[in-house]
């Protein structure tokens, strides 16, 4: 059995889904995990695997951005989706200069960054993902799902396609292409 991203199937759980080729030669890979908190460091090393072995040519500072995104939105999605979700999605899909990863969970609510406190010890996952997804001239949203749940996601661009132009000029990241 091929695991994809590294994250071994919990016992009574599926193993995740192979790689599937997509419209205009998008690869996307799903596993599902617990909704708990070892399946935060699951995630963030089998996205990274997943980079590696794919050989997706993120800069150093890209990669450790898109890690700390998978970090923070399973970290979200344990801390406070596990009470209605249970279990929890994580995508990751290529497209010519983009990656993106999305975690999807069941529970009803849109997620809002808190304002910056320096009281408060917790809080601040959302408000490092903007500032990623900023600092890369990425993009990030939330989606519903049919079934009443919610889909976190941000995209960041990579690649000459995301900053070069004609003769290495620096160049605007084009929107993403649609996902799903």
């Amino acid at each position: 059995m091929e695991i994809v991203g590294g994250i071994p199937p919990e016992p009574g759980r599926a193993a995740p889904r192979k790689p599937a080729e997509c419209a205009g030669h998008d690869r996307s890979w799903r596993f599902t995990a617990p909704a708990l908190p070892s399946s935060v460091p699951r995630a963030r090393h089998g996205v990274h695997d997943l980079m590696r072995r794919q050989r997706v040519p993120l800069c150093p500072d890209l990669l450790d951005g898109l890690l700390l995104i998978v970090s923070e939105l399973v970290t979200n999605a344990v801390r406070h989706a596990a009470v209605l979700s249970p279990e929890l999605t994580v995508e990751v899909s290529l497209a010519p200069g983009w990656v993106r990863v999305a975690v999807e969970d069941g529970h009803p609510f849109r997620p809002r960054p808190l304002a910056a406190d320096a009281e408060r010890t917790g809080g601040r996952g959302l408000l490092l993902v903007q500032a990623v997804v900023d600092e890369a001239d990425g993009r990030c949203d939330v989606e519903h799902t049919p079934g009443g749940g919610k889909v976190v996601w941000a995209a960041l661009p990579y690649g000459p396609a995301a900053g070069e132009g004609a003769a290495g000029e620096a160049a605007a990241p084009t929107s993403p292409p649609p996902f799903r």
